[in-house]
């Protein structure tokens, strides 16, 4: 049996319920103090960490009577974020285990608050929790590192999805997930389901067996230029439509990017300008807020347009070296846009929806 002291977000109990993957009511817990560490936030993440530090002492929760189970579940979980379990004692001389990050892993970033991590990103990490320990006994702690980050940015989007806005007049049955297995996980997943569910006229469906991907919320947006009465659209390669046989696989499309913990789309789709094209975005418009492809993927979308400055010099090359991408951008006047929308040259349904967002609201957005 072991006796271990946690300082951060294992500290709520509901997280470190699902780590378990046991009860709280079993385990023996009672609250302690760690002389000579001091708690901190880390700069690259949404957790904290602890360090060696004579003039502190950090607040914690002393677990005893683990089990090599409950260690192993343990070591698998923190494992991913590279922290080791290492000996010490607490104030009372009780000998501990912490765990403490690698050495140069992390960097320390001010002061860290339980209660405003779970008022803040609870949910989300245990949404996290709940798809990273369902590896365990099949994936190492080195491959879930590796995934966490999109880990987090599945759980990010379940998290907004509580929040959604639309569907206010639509049907609100039940639906019955008699079992849900995850075939394949990395950038995207890949879920088979086994589901029934409530029918328009009262019955319920028979049993059905349906796929999909899992996938995190994307942000796009259009900049608009009003004085220069155009567009920027950026092009690069796309593996959709090379999967499909299609002969255009460099494809036009507004600027867009992945969700990421701890932002809001708004956020994200002025990254994504700045990473894409370099540019410095002014008011945002939302257009819509919408499944692309709800039958078959659970990515949401989240569509912007962008009053800014296009001058001549602002179209060229972009992207992020370490994430692949090798971007072009364009510059396009108002008429044109709409000559090649209407003439079905664009094959990105959000592009299209932003075209004529713009057409319709052109006027407003001119004066």
């Amino acid at each position: 049996m072991s006796t271990l002291f946690f300082y951060g977000t294992l500290r709520h109990v509901p997280l470190l319920e699902i780590v378990l993957g046991r009860p709280a009511d079993s385990l023996d817990a009672t609250r302690a103090k760690l002389p000579g560490y001091c708690v901190s936030s880390v700069a690259q993440g949404p957790f904290p960490m602890i360090a060696p530090d004579g003039e502190h002492e950090a607040d914690g929760l002393v677990l005893r009577g683990l089990t090599r189970s409950d260690i192993r579940r343990l070591d698998f979980y923190e494992g991913s974020f590279d922290y080791d379990l290492h000996q010490t004692a607490l104030t009372d001389g009780t000998k501990v285990q912490v765990y403490v990050p690698q050495a140069g892993r992390w960097t320390p970033d001010g002061p860290w608050s339980l209660a405003d991590w779970v008022s803040d990103l609870g949910d989300m990490s245990m949404i996290a929790a709940g798809e990273v320990m369902s590896y365990y006994g099949t994936r190492s702690r080195d491959e879930v590192a590796e995934m966490f980050p999109v880990i987090r940015a599945r759980a990010s989007a379940a998290v907004r999805a509580q929040q959604s806005v639309h569907g206010t007049s639509t049907f609100q049955g039940q639906v019955d997930v008699l079992s849900r297995d995850r075939r394949y996980s990395d950038f995207f997943a890949l879920d088979e389901f086994t589901l029934r569910h409530d029918k328009f006229d009262g019955s319920t469906s028979d049993q059905m067996h349906r796929a999909l991907f899992v996938a995190a919320d994307a942000a796009l947006v259009l900049p608009y230029d009003p004085v220069r009465d155009r567009v920027m659209l950026v092009e690069q390669v796309r593996f959709g439509p090379l999967a499909r046989g299609d002969h255009t696989l460099w494809q036009l499309e507004p600027i867009a990017g992945r969700v990421d913990p701890g932002e809001t789309p708004q956020e994200a789709a002025r990254r994504e300008a700045l990473e894409e094209a370099g540019l410095e975005l002014d008011a945002l418009e939302t257009i819509a807020e919408s499944y692309p492809s709800p039958g078959t993927s659970s990515e949401f979308y989240y569509i912007y347009l962008a009053l800014t400055d296009l001058p001549d010099r602002s179209a060229g090359l972009g992207g992020l070296a370490e994430e692949h991408e090798d971007i072009r951008s364009h510059l396009i006047p108002f008429d044109e846009l709409m000559e090649r929308a209407k003439a079905l040259d664009f094959g990105n349904a959000a592009l299209v929806a932003a075209v004529y967002y713009l057409a319709y609201h052109r006027d407003r957005l001119r004066s």
